[in-house]
Parts: C-alpha cells; sequence; structure tokens
C-alpha cells in the first residue's frame, strides 16, 4: 500500500509539472510573439528550469519505480525522443527562430509534439494513433 501511495504521490507531481511546464511554454510563447514586457523579468525566466528540472527528476523516479527504461521500453524511448524534438523546437520557438514565421511554426509544432508525448504516455504506445 505504501509503494503505490508513494507511486501515485510522483505521477501527481509529474502529471502537475508536464501540465506546468506546458502552460508556461504556451504563455511564453504568446508573450514573445507579442513582445510583453513580461519575458523579461527574472521569475519568467527562473520558474520554467524549476518546474522542468522536477518534472525530469519525477520522470526518472517513475521510471525506476515501474522498472520500465528508456532505451529499454519503446513507450520511453518514444517519449525520450518526443521530448528531444519538443525542446529543439522550445528553443527555436522561443529564442534562436530567425522570423517570426519560424518561431511560431516551432511553437506550433512543439504543441503537436507536447501532444505525441502525452498520447504514448496515456496509452504506454509509441504508436498511440495504431491500436
Amino acid at each position: 500500500m505504501e509503494v503505490f501511495l508513494s507511486f501515485m504521490l510522483i505521477k501527481h507531481i509529474h502529471i502537475t509539472c508536464a501540465v506546468l511546464s506546458y502552460t508556461l511554454f504556451f504563455l511564453r510563447g504568446i508573450w514573445s510573439f507579442n513582445g510583453s514586457p513580461i519575458m523579461r523579468q527574472r521569475w519568467i525566466r527562473v520558474v520554467p528550469h524549476v518546474v522542468d528540472t522536477l518534472l525530469l527528476v519525477s520522470a526518472l523516479t517513475l521510471a525506476f519505480t515501474i522498472r520500465q527504461y528508456p532505451f529499454v521500453d519503446a513507450w520511453l524511448t518514444a517519449k525520450v525522443f518526443g521530448l528531444l524534438l519538443y525542446i529543439g523546437l522550445g528553443f527555436v520557438a522561443l529564442k534562436y527562430g530567425k522570423s517570426k514565421t519560424i518561431r511560431i511554426s516551432a511553437w506550433l509544432a512543439a504543441q503537436a509534439v507536447f501532444g505525441y508525448i502525452v498520447l504514448v504516455a496515456v496509452n504506454h504506445n509509441p504508436l498511440p494513433f495504431i491500436h
């Protein structure tokens, strides 16, 4: 029972951090595209890193708890590659995109990748669209 409660707590932390991470990414995209001064505030540069660190730590803890690992279990491998793509697109969207069109396109693509990661997580299937 205690192990189950620990698992559920870590899972809830992971899901909460995923929602917060996505929400912050979504908002930072809108603020960035509109030139909002909020993007220059210190908290907007710090909080996403804290949330993403908690997200990663909770993900690793969950993987060890359920004894399923990236590069061993296909669905977790898909999540890792999806995460790397999401991060790369996020960099283009929020920092390195040379034009507003490229940045918005990367931002939209990152959201689609995030949706894929969620579907993989829920279905434990690297091809969640195929049953």
